[in-house]
This record gives structure tokens, C-alpha cells and sequence, in this order.
């Protein structure tokens, strides 16, 4: 992709980076990335990828906005308050970089519609916030062989993750998560959640989504970040591939059932 004189010039402070470049910022605006989530999370991941000059940026969410989502979910206003998350997300987006694509998708991504939303982007952001969403997500993901870059916060503590089924050592979200469809999980609901944490994390999402997209550093592939806010301690953990795992395991090495 050719960048413009205005491009070149909104996108400078990338391109200056000897790591980025011109190449490294084209890749960025050639991009596509599907964000699942336009809540705590999907606010600054897709702030930040909008920013950034990802060329189409599709946000996925079909809840609306509510009082109690403005302590955290910088992307929506007051004024939105009763409108659909990505239509509000995706003005936000918008009011900051109106040279990409941004495309709402007003619904809870699943089945084939999550499937044929994964396949048409270059990386998913999972944003969501239950597990049900996040091993429907790493499925298509798995099954697409799409990278997927996973995080998730409650009260003061974050996690972070990237899987690349494309590469033969990633484990996938089901190696360090197996689905348990009947275990119980926090929601900021009911546990709270401390307002810049989901910023701190979604932050690291979209970072690492542009660090893959034009292929610099190491990407958090089988590792996960965990963030205590408390103690402002950052710890990475090695995740190894589970060669048994049924989303991900090679067929004649999946464990029955």
C-alpha cells in the first residue's frame, strides 16, 4: 500500500521507529483485525488500532451502553448511553482517524456468523468478556488459522495471551483454559473491576496485535502475561501446547470425549 503525504505525516511517530518504518506502517493500514468486544477492553484496543491506521477494523458486540459502563469503557459518551456498543465504539474510532474502515457488527458474534467474521480478517482480538465467547472465538480462530490475541481483567488483576494455530508449537486458548461449560466465573458485574486496568490490558492487546501485524519483536505466543495491579508486579508464564488438547491437538493424539 502507497501512503499518502497526510499519512505519511499522521502515521510519522510509527514510521520513525527503525523497527516500523514505511513497510511496517503500510502492513498496519493493509491490515484487517475483527475486535470481539466493544466493552472495557474493545475501547482501547480499538482506539488504539484505529490510531494506529489499521485499515479495516470491524467491532463486534451486541449489548448497549449503560451508566455503570462509563467508569471504564473510555470509547463511549454519556450521550450514548442506550446505544449499541459498536456503533458507539466505531464513531469514537472514527472521530480520531477517518481515513480507515470501520465496520459495527450489532451482535454477539457466534456460530456461522463468528466463523465468517474470523475468515475475513488478517488477526481477532478477543475482547470479550465470558468464557463462553472467548473458546467460541479460539475455535474459529483454530479452525481458520487466524492469530488471536486474548486478554481479560476483574478487580485489579489482568492476563494477556497470544495464539497462532499457524505456527506448530502455539498452544491455543483451550490448551491454558480447558472449557468447563459448568465452572464459574467472575463478571465485573458482581467481583468490580478497578477503571485503568482494563485500559493497562487492552493497551498491551492492541500492541501486541500491531507487533504481529508488522512482524516486530516477539509476540507473547505460548506465554501469558499476568498483571497485579496492586502490586504494579507484571509475571510471564511459559504455556506449553497440550498435543491432547481437542481444539487444537493433532486428530490421532486428541484425548476421547
Amino acid at each position: 500500500m502507497d501512503l499518502t503525504d497526510d499519512l505519511l505525516l499522521r502515521y510519522s511517530r510509527h514510521i520513525l521507529l527503525p523497527e516500523i518504518g514505511v513497510a511496517g506502517q503500510a502492513r498496519i493500514c493493509s491490515a484487517a483485525v475483527l475486535v470481539v468486544g466493544a466493552g472495557g477492553l474493545g475501547c482501547p484496543v480499538a482506539l488504539y488500532l484505529g490510531a494506529a491506521g489499521v485499515g479495516r477494523l470491524v467491532l463486534a458486540d451486541g449489548d448497549t451502553v449503560d451508566l455503570t459502563n462509563l467508569q471504564r469503557q473510555i470509547g463511549h459518551a454519556t450521550v450514548a448511553i442506550g446505544e449499541n456498543k459498536a456503533d458507539s465504539l466505531a464513531r469514537s474510532v472514527r472521530a480520531i482517524n477517518p481515513e480507515i474502515g470501520v465496520f459495527p457488527l450489532q451482535q454477539a458474534l457466534a456460530a456461522r456468523a463468528l466463523y465468517d467474521a474470523v475468515a475475513a480478517v488478517d488477526l481477532v482480538v478477543d475482547a470479550s468478556d465470558n468464557f463462553a465467547t472467548r473458546h467460541a472465538v479460539n475455535r474459529a480462530c483454530v479452525q481458520l488459522k487466524k492469530p488471536l490475541v486474548s486478554g481479560a481483567a476483574i478487580g485489579f488483576s489482568g492476563q494477556l495471551a497470544v495464539f497462532d494455530s499457524g505456527r506448530g508449537d502455539s498452544p491455543c486458548y483451550h490448551c491454558l483454559f480447558p472449557d468447563h461449560a459448568d465452572e464459574a466465573e467472575l463478571r465485573c458485574a458482581e467481583a468490580g473491576v478497578m477503571s485503568p486496568l482494563v485500559g493497562i490490558i487492552g493497551a498491551m492487546q492492541a500492541l501486541e496485535a500491531l507487533k504481529y501485524l508488522t512482524r516486530v519483536g516477539e509476540p507473547l505466543i505460548g506465554r501469558l502475561l499476568l498483571w497485579d495491579g496492586l502490586r504494579a508486579d507484571a509475571r510471564v508464564m511459559r504455556v506449553p501446547r497440550d498435543p491432547g488438547c481437542p481444539v487444537c491437538g493433532q486428530p490421532g493424539s486428541r484425548q476421547a470425549g
